[in-house]
């Protein structure tokens, strides 16, 4: 699987010009499920994002995990991070896990990341939707748990 994370001052999706879901504190989840994962790629990823330690404990030093920050995350669906840019300029999407699979391995983290403690606010699969968020830092990272 993969993940894109951004450390937020707040962070919401909106469907159809309707708000379906908000944090503020906390982190943005963008997350993939590729071919050939499984339930043991979405536990191991939700238990490195609800520990991963991005979240200031004085100025300058990253040591609190978003738990630790009493923050929250709002996760949202993005197949496009399993792009294939290799050839052209024409993104493919073919290493994505097929629509079915995403789905059940989006729900299985969403529901991994929420037994860790963290609140979890989510998107929604497979739909259209505006993110808006306040990136704090910025901070970004990439977790692939195939790397």
């Amino acid at each position: 699987m993969r993940a894109l994370i951004q450390r937020v001052a707040q962070a919401r999706v909106d469907i159809a010009g309707e708000t379906v879901s908000e944090i503020g504190k906390g982190m943005l989840v963008l997350v993939c499920a590729m071919q050939g994962d499984g339930d043991e790629q979405a536990h191991f990823l939700a238990r490195k994002v609800a520990n991963l330690r991005i979240f200031e404990s004085e100025p300058g030093k990253m040591n609190l995990s978003v738990l630790a920050s009493e923050g929250g995350a709002l996760v949202v669906s993005q197949f496009t991070l399993a792009a294939d840019t290799s050839r052209g300029n024409r993104p493919g999407f073919s290493y994505a896990a097929p629509p079915d699979e995403g789905r059940r391995l989006y729900e299985l983290f969403t529901a991994s990341l929420a037994e860790h403690g963290v609140p979890v606010q989510t998107g929604r699969f497979g739909h259209e939707m505006q993110v808006h968020l306040v990136n704090n830092g910025p901070v970004t990272i990439w977790i692939d748990t195939a790397a």
